[in-house]
């Protein structure tokens, strides 16, 4: 495992830029919502319902977007930033942008937990491809 620190995970939202980061409080909340960290993936692939789907990652990016913002508060309390809500992520997005996310959310994972975050490509559909 490398020791380098990775580059920032930074999504624009609107026409603000926000950095998603993994903190402490944030992992407390997934893991109040999934029941930790690992459980984090398959709740966000494994769903059926889309609209379910989709709705529980604009919470995760608004969410590590909010940390960012939070910690801009703790350390310039004389110029403090609105934090996001789930309905500004829903309007100020589309869902081709929700799709790029989806590299700034893993490099926030892997940033925040210190690990790799390894992809497994789908396997092949044999079927298909004859």
């Amino acid at each position: 495992m490398s020791t380098t620190p990775s580059s920032p995970a930074v999504v624009k939202i609107g026409e603000q830029d926000y950095e998603l980061i993994l903190t402490t409080r944030a992992t407390r909340e997934i893991a109040a919502r999934y029941g930790g960290l690992e459980n984090l993936g398959q709740a966000l692939e494994t769903s059926e319902d889309f609209a379910h789907t989709l709705a529980e990652v604009i919470w995760l990016i608004t969410l590590l977007a909010n940390q960012s913002v939070a910690i801009h508060n703790l350390t310039h309390p004389d110029n403090p930033k609105s934090e996001l809500s789930v309905d500004a992520v829903e309007l100020l997005t589309v869902p081709a942008d929700l799709s790029t996310y989806r590299g700034a959310i893993a490099a926030a994972m892997q940033h925040g937990t210190g690990r790799a975050i390894e992809t497994v490509p789908a396997p092949k559909d044999q079927e298909k491809d004859a």
